[in-house]
């Protein structure tokens, strides 16, 4: 993708920044510098690299999933201002 200097400055402007014609000509270098660089990471063909989520094998350490704690939701309830059915009643505060 070409870019002209009248790109450069109307892009400048859609951002609402000023800038001077010395600055709209090393941003266009950059900026074309850029472009050529996505053209060349756009011309490897990628057809046979399969996609991955890391740059690594990583393999995610999961531990047993068992209970660690006794059930203590009767104590927790018991102090409870307001219970109904197994659960917590709190006083409507939107109308």
């Amino acid at each position: 993708m070409s870019l002209s200097l009248d790109d450069v400055k109307r892009v400048a402007n859609l951002a609402r920044i000023e800038i001077s014609e010395d600055e709209a000509h090393t941003a266009l270098a950059q900026l074309s510098d850029i472009f050529g660089l996505i053209q060349e990471m756009q011309a490897v063909d990628t057809s046979a690299i399969k996609p991955v989520s890391h740059a690594q094998e990583v393999m995610q350490r999961l531990r047993a999933d068992v209970v660690t704690e006794v059930d203590q939701r009767e104590l927790f309830q018991s102090i409870a201002p307001k219970v109904e059915a197994g659960l917590y009643l709190v006083p409507k505060v939107i109308e």
